[in-house]
């Protein structure tokens, strides 16, 4: 079952973050990396920022999260994990579509370029890739990252993106 998060799930949401970021480590580069991946300060930011965080619930336990976040003339997918276990189950294909519905913007989504998954599994959904000075200007814009995180990183639209 998909439900919106509330305040009792937050510290499920930043274990399932962290169990979920495991997959990065080694592949993003070494200076982003840290233990732990998002802390809870930085959980609590990402939502005081407008972060709506989205679960997948099964038998009382979270599996999988994914947030959204509204952003004048765009929406934005954030912070999309499932649990380690619970990979390839079908998860992230139900949070992404589920959160689709919910806007009748265009989507753009961030994640790390090393990330060949997870920039393939957008791609699967009709994401497509958006390159060179454009994906740096969305970043900058839309995202609070630090200038590396930008460098490192890759945007992805939805398929009525037309552009800044």
């Amino acid at each position: 079952m998909i439900v919106k998060s509330g305040r009792v799930d937050f510290e499920e949401i930043y274990a399932v973050i962290n169990d979920g970021a495991s997959a990065y480590r080694g592949i993003i580069p070494a200076d982003r990396w840290h233990e732990p991946y998002m802390t809870t300060a930085e959980l609590q930011a990402q939502i005081d920022d407008g972060v709506q965080f989205w679960i997948y619930e099964q038998d009382d336990e979270i599996l999988g999260v994914m947030g959204i976040q509204y952003k004048n003339r765009v929406t934005l997918i954030r912070h999309a994990y499932v649990r380690t276990q619970d990979r390839g189950k079908g998860i992230g294909s139900k949070l992404l579509k589920h959160l689709c519905d919910l806007t009748t913007t265009p989507i753009l989504i961030g994640t790390w370029a090393d990330a060949k998954w997870a920039i393939d599994f957008y791609q699967k959904h009709g994401f497509r890739l958006i390159s060179g000075a454009e994906k740096n200007g969305l970043l900058r814009k839309y995202w609070k990252i630090p200038a590396r995180q930008i460098e490192t990183s890759v945007v992805l639209a939805s398929e009525d993106w037309e552009g800044e």
